[in-house]
């Protein structure tokens, strides 16, 4: 019989890896609280529970452990739920990070704590405790700042506080999207950003993922922090170790020895700082789609074998090439969607490898406000990076999403 992987979360982003664990001869299980959700279409087995209710989903695992079938190893790909990862491990006997690593994890203001007690470079950060508080740290150190939730996820709640910002607005919008009723502020760090994917294998860590953010709609989306995609190769190559350095030495600061460790990273005057980490495959198909495709590393795999305690060869996640790929998203104008022309020009184009839309004639497009508002996204390849840009400029530019007010 072969070895058996648990996937928490069955969304859309899920597909690439459920399809390579089946290929690797794997008994895929899939858990999610959507009865339809699209992994569960390949999935061997299907568990219904929330990826994020953590004693939902153990309870679950376990029945099926002892009743199904036994689980081999458990892992999520492109879901923000290391804890309920780490919790099902646990249980389970499995191989996975620490409980208390995926927690530290999930709290941004505990995760910079260590990062402050580890001498990791960060930016300056305070816990607010409410509107005073608030206004007395902007007193004192004066903007550009950012406000968010301790934990919450897809920039929910993340602020650029500014000259002329309601601070008591912000305050009560950032609040209102933390579960635990938490709100820090931090420093911000001006300068290129830059997605790191690490893997830490026995506490030695190979970075094979660079993709350098990209931000240039700050001024129209502001306050709120959106970011329109990224690209590779990264244009920091003279930085890529002191950036796998930090990258690697945050994941440790909080207990991570075999895992995955995806940055969120600065280039500062003083160099790399970290901005926060996630102890989990990345979303936004970085790990399943845009490292393989510019650095020829299966990290999806390696991530697969490492859950199941198997031996992860370091050698097999450093580059092999260092091909153009980008990723831009669709910002429609708000309202209710009328037309949308010109996607099938570019269906199938051999350079267009992901081209999708989340949204349909006669839908309702929010305002957007954080990563969740974004309508849909094009993947492109080429031989730079500049190319590829330029070509997912083009898809989104040619790609006409019309709308009209909602109020006619």
């Amino acid at each position: 019989m072969g070895k058996t992987l648990l996937i928490i979360s069955g969304g859309i982003e899920a597909i690439p890896g459920i399809k390579l664990a089946k290929a690797m001869g794997l008994h895929v299980v899939v858990s999610d609280i959507n009865p339809i959700a699209p992994g569960f279409a390949l999935a061997d087995d299907c568990i219904i529970a929330s990826t994020y209710d953590v004693d939902e989903t153990v309870a679950a695992a376990e029945k099926y452990d002892s009743s199904v079938r036994r689980i081999d190893g458990v892992i999520c790909i492109a879901a923000d739920v290391p804890l309920t990862v780490a919790s099902v491990a646990s249980a389970l006997g499995l191989t996975g990070i620490p409980v208390q690593s995926a927690t530290l994890a999930a709290n941004k203001m505990a995760m910079k704590e260590c990062f402050s007690d580890a001498g990791i470079p960060a930016p300056w950060f305070s816990a607010v405790g409410s509107v005073e508080h608030l206004e007395e740290i902007v007193a004192e150190k004066g903007y550009p700042l950012v406000i968010k939730p301790t934990d919450s996820r897809g920039a929910r709640g993340v602020l650029r506080l500014a000259e002329g910002i309601d601070l008591e607005w912000a305050f009560r919008h950032s609040m209102q999207f933390s579960p635990s009723s938490q709100v820090m502020v931090e420093e911000y760090l001006e300068g290129p950003q830059i997605s790191t994917e690490s893997m830490l294998i026995n506490g030695q860590g190979v970075t094979p993922g660079f993709i350098d953010r990209n931000y240039e709609y700050l001024h129209r989306f502001a306050p709120y922090i959106i970011e329109n995609g990224g690209q590779q190769p990264s244009r920091l190559n003279d930085d890529r170790a002191s950036f796998s350095k930090v990258a690697e030495m945050a994941g440790r600061a909080i207990g991570i020895s075999n895992g995955v460790v995806k940055g969120d990273m600065v280039l500062t005057p003083q160099g790399p700082k970290v901005i926060e980490i996630a102890a989990r495959l990345s979303g936004g198909w970085m790990s399943t789609d845009q490292i393989p495709l510019g650095t020829g590393v299966d990290l999806v795999g390696s991530a697969i074998r490492l859950a199941l305690g198997m031996e992860v060869n370091p050698e097999d996640l450093k580059p092999r090439c260092q091909n153009g790929v980008a990723i831009r998203y669709f910002f429609p104008e708000p309202g209710i969607i009328t037309d949308i022309s010109n996607l099938k020009k570019f269906q199938g184009a051999s350079w267009v490898h992901r081209l999708c839309l989340f949204a349909n004639v006669g839908d309702v497009i929010e305002p957007v406000t954080n990563h969740t508002k974004r309508v849909g996204f094009v993947i492109t390849t080429a031989k730079t990076a500049k190319i590829a840009v330029d070509l997912a400029v083009r898809v989104t530019n040619e790609v006409k999403i019309r709308t009209v007010p909602k109020n006619g």
